[in-house]
């Protein structure tokens, strides 16, 4: 999503666009759970955080600052028709708000849908023609359009050398790998109330693997973001009780060592590319990836293996693999 204030990064479909989290610049009926469902999502509590938001929404319908928060929460809960809805209500009723044309492009974007996203972005310029962030995402947008164009010229003619020059420098522009990734989000919709339950509940039944590595991706993400925003407290939540510290350090000495280094950095952007979720049973997984680290003290990459478990309805790390 978009982000204003605190970017976080959002990778979906090789292309990671930044995302508008922040609190619009509206009066707010119930403050103090808005407050709280802001404090809530940045520890990765979305469904408490939902919770307080709708308590707000009940009070004040209307109220944009809430409904831009419950939008903001979907998304991070995969609720993608949901999240669009909402944002795309407040367009109509606040045209002249960039935030929320913004977050549907990054929602567009995650689900492949490019063109639309160039148009939403477009139309958060145009009503805020200095709104850094949608001029980003909107060259992520081009390149990423750009990539598909080189593609099918490849495609018609794979000698042309100089489309694949042009699609291996997009490519590697907007960290997009060279085979698309499984885009987990895709089964999101089909969180969404039934319409006809009788009828829609044998074609549900496929899905539960789907919608588990869903959530595992979610968790992986969520992991990133906290890291990308140096939030150490919310990073360090993703770590299950029973993580297995490297080199099986002690786990305080680990977390002090995390704080730290974090803390140290003045800036950090983590990236993950090219996931591949691995379902070991209904509480295990395991998510391999290609990491992208950047600081202002250093840029890397690197192959990771996350190896996960639920517990408390959450998917946590319980051992990083290295090089995997």
């Amino acid at each position: 999503m978009l982000n204003s204030n605190a970017p976080r990064t959002w990778v979906r479909g090789g292309v990671t666009l930044l995302c508008a989290c922040a609190i619009l610049s509206v009066a707010s009926a119930r403050a103090d759970d808005v407050e709280d469902a802001q404090k809530l999502l940045k520890a990765g509590q979305s469904q408490q955080a939902l919770e307080h938001v709708n308590r707000a929404l009940a009070a004040s319908p209307k109220e944009p600052q809430a409904r831009f928060l419950k939008g903001v929460i979907l998304t991070e809960q995969g609720k993608q028709a949901e999240a669009i809805e909402i944002f795309t209500k407040l367009t109509q009723d606040y045209p002249t708000l960039p935030e929320p044309y913004n977050n549907l492009a990054v929602i567009y974007a995650s689900q492949g849908q490019y063109e639309k996203a160039r148009t939403a972005l477009e139309q958060s310029i145009r009503t805020h023609p200095t709104y850094a962030t949608a001029y980003e995402n909107l060259g992520d947008v081009y390149a990423k359009l750009a990539s598909q164009a080189y593609g099918k010229a490849l495609q018609l003619d794979a000698s042309n050398t100089a489309a694949q020059n042009k699609l291996s420098l997009v490519r590697e522009l907007v960290r997009e790998p060279g085979v698309k990734p499984t885009a987990v989000a895709a089964a999101a919709p089909a969180t969404e109330a039934p319409k006809d339950t009788a009828k829609e509940t044998p074609k549900e039944a496929p899905k539960p693997a789907a919608d588990s590595s869903a959530e595992v991706m979610k968790a992986v993400q969520g992991w990133a973001q906290a890291w990308s925003k140096k939030d150490a407290d919310a990073y360090l939540g993703y770590y299950a009780k029973d993580f297995k510290t490297p080199g099986g350090e002690a786990r305080p000495a680990w977390e002090k060592t995390r704080r730290e280094r974090i803390g140290a950095a003045k800036s950090i952007a983590v990236g993950i590319d090219s996931p591949k979720v691995t379902m070991r049973g209904a509480q295990q997984a395991s998510v391999s990836f290609r990491q992208t680290y950047r600081s202002d003290k250093l840029k890397s990459q690197s192959r990771k293996t996350l190896e996960l478990v639920k517990a408390d309805g959450r998917w946590l790390i319980r051992e990083e693999k290295a090089g995997k």
